[in-house]
């Protein structure tokens, strides 16, 4: 005969499967700080990207520079020129190094920010470029990236610009237009 058994009684031991919502929310705001970590690393690693190929441009354009010269005598001449339209100086369309390209430098480059408003507050209304000067005949020349250094820099630097210390980098073929362009 079967005796009927009475039903058992749950314990404090039996466990149910799945996450609390304590616990999701703990894994939810570790994740968070994690990737807001991350981002920020990646961020600082784009601004010295960009620092380095705009150094890496300058002096592309400064070698295609000296090339220029000793084919023609002289730097191409010619008011602040710019790699941006839309600042205080010409664009030349494009071309804002009148000669230099294609035939010394195959493309004249853009800053890497490409033209977007500067994050440097000294810079007023101007926006990430190259800029371009040879006022004296062609004798000098100097050429800035202005607004553009993003990360610190000091006045060891050899892009160091001493007419525009706190926001612009600069490459020159010498007195006066180094110190005071």
């Amino acid at each position: 005969m079967n005796i009927p058994r009475a039903p058992r009684k749950k314990t404090m031991q039996s466990f149910s499967a799945g996450f609390t919502l304590i616990e999701l929310l703990v894994v939810i705001a570790i994740i968070g700080i994690l990737s807001s970590t991350v981002l920020a690393s990646l961020n600082s690693a784009r601004s010295k990207a960009r620092d380095t190929r705009r150094k890496a441009d300058m002096k592309q354009l400064q070698l295609a520079l000296e090339l220029y010269y000793d084919s023609n005598g002289s730097y191409p001449v010619g008011g602040w020129f710019s790699s941006e339209t839309g600042d205080n100086a010409s664009n030349n369309g494009g071309n804002w190094i009148p000669g230099l390209a294609p035939t010394y430098i195959p493309t004249l480059p853009r800053d890497p920010r490409g033209g977007t408003s500067s994050i440097q507050p000294t810079c007023g209304s101007w926006k990430s470029a190259y800029l371009y000067l040879s006022s004296d005949g062609g004798k000098n020349y100097k050429l800035l990236a202005h607004c553009a250094p993003e990360n610190a820099w000091t006045s060891s630097d050899s892009f160091y610009d001493p007419a525009r210390p706190t926001h612009a980098w600069m490459l020159c073929s010498g007195p006066p237009a180094c110190n005071t362009w």
